[in-house]
């Protein structure tokens, strides 16, 4: 078993490594001309509400039995996990917090809510908590009311930081496996969005302080499955990315979800690690904490460089293409939801073989959570598959994913510009810019997936 990150290498591709960098970009071109020919109206912008389901659907779906029981069952997994982080064995391979934590949660959640939306609403355990509090205070006769008002200016900044503190221990900490730091980290978290929550407002801190709240609301988008005036909305996939989206924060949260996870690409490069090794290499012998101390600098000003790189490069983008449309309208805040498709396919590229692997030994280790040789569920003698799929298949899933997820988010642009411009030339000149960041991003993250 291993919690290394699953960029699987390749290995005897039929054609050179180079073809499919430039075969991926020119489907983009492809993509974009085909774009400009035929969507010549907004097609996603006007469909974003979607259409009710049936009243019994959304009765069955929404109602306080399912939630309650979700809500009980993800309470009861928070504190199972937080248990075996905090008095379970050491040894990550036997405690369950690791993988149920970076596989499970960290990789599961998101096709969740790509496939049927906004479950984290029902899943989180921390809104869970939340709820029990209020229902029992308003049962006594007490009104719960937040503590403060949220500064609009803060957004989602909140968010980002917390996002990019769950990075930094998963991408830059030494041990981030380490169940006893894993543990310390959940108890942190809970308390900062329980905190969060009381202050601000169970809603409020959702939509801008709680990480995986704001992160998981994001593939939601992608959906076809929404939620408004308390019915189920079935509405075209895509289709609630088109909006105008004007929250402080949110290019930077977005930067966070790319760039992270395009620097866990680029630190499995030997250029990186030898660079790494380097840094430590003078404190090895005399200093090995300092030297330890110092990679984990290094990775974190990483993790730094490559969420401003990212939130550069689209900024920069959106100014070339407001110069040539000549608008004072910042189009920011009209594109960037376009990034939610590439963030979805750069966790895909990178981690569904993760997923596919480790994520089977959550069935021993559900078993045993703690690693006291227990069999509660009868799966202890579970033998994963390591290897369900052939190196070459999982660089033409990666390669797949990410172009799809690319011309998504070339089409989520294109449909905004033809909502906000009605000369069809300005619409075009205004994606040119875009098409170059679609191609600059593609190709970059095709690289960084060859190199693992």
């Amino acid at each position: 078993m291993t919690l290394a990150h699953g960029i699987g290498g390749v290995r005897d591709l039929p054609v050179p490594t180079w073809l499919f960098f430039w075969g991926a970009a020119v489907v983009l071109v492809v993509s974009f001309l085909a774009l400009g020919a035929l969507w010549k109206r907004p097609l996603l912008s006007t469909r974003t509400e979607g259409r009710p389901v049936t009243d019994g659907f959304s009765r069955v779906v929404l109602s306080t039995a399912v939630r309650v029981i979700l809500q009980t069952a993800s309470v009861g997994l928070l504190v199972l996990v937080f248990a075996a982080a905090a008095v379970g064995v050491t040894d990550p391979f036997r405690n369950l917090a690791p993988t149920w934590i970076y596989v499970i949660f960290w990789l599961g959640v998101p096709l969740l809510s790509v496939l049927f939306g906004n479950v984290w609403r029902a899943l989180s355990p921390w809104r869970a908590l939340a709820d029990a509090y209020v229902w029992v205070r308003e049962r006594s006769g007490a009104e719960a009311r937040p503590l403060a008002e949220y500064p609009e200016q803060a957004g989602r900044w909140p968010a980002a930081a917390l996002l990019l503190a769950f990075a930094a221990l998963e991408l830059a900490y030494s041990d981030p496996a380490s169940p006893r730091a894993l543990a310390l980290a959940i108890a942190l978290y809970t308390y900062i969005t329980l905190f969060g929550m009381a202050a601000f407002g169970r809603d409020v801190w959702g939509r801008n302080g709680e990480a995986f709240a704001v992160l998981f609301g994001f593939f939601a988008l992608i959906s076809p499955w929404g939620v408004r005036d308390g019915r189920v909305r079935l509405r075209i996939p895509f289709a609630a990315l088109s909006v105008r989206e004007t929250t402080p924060g949110t290019v930077a949260f977005l930067a966070v979800m790319l760039g992270t996870v395009g620097f866990d690409g680029y630190s499995r490069t030997t250029a990186w690690r030898n660079l790494a090794a380097r840094v430590e290499a003078p404190y090895i012998v005399t200093n090995p904490r300092l030297g330890e101390l110092l990679v984990t600098g290094l990775h974190l000003l990483g993790l730094l460089v490559a969420s401003g790189l990212v939130a550069a490069a689209f900024l920069g983008a959106c100014a070339v293409a407001r110069d040539m449309v000549n608008t004072d309208r910042s189009l920011a805040a009209d594109f960037v939801l376009s990034l939610v498709p590439i963030a979805f396919v750069y966790e895909v590229a990178h981690y569904f073989s993760l997923f596919l692997t480790q994520g089977q030994f959550a069935l021993p280790l559900l078993s045993d959570p703690f690693g006291r040789g227990w069999d509660v569920l009868g799966t202890a003698d579970y033998v994963p598959n390591l290897a369900p799929l052939s190196p070459n298949t999982v660089w033409y899933v990666q390669v797949g994913a990410l172009v799809a997820g690319h011309v998504a988010g070339l089409a989520i642009a294109h449909d905004r510009a033809v909502t906000i411009f009605d000369d069809r030339t300005a619409a075009l000149r205004s994606q040119y810019a875009m098409l170059a960041l679609m191609v600059l991003y593609t190709v970059s993250g095709l690289w960084l997936l060859s190199r693992g």
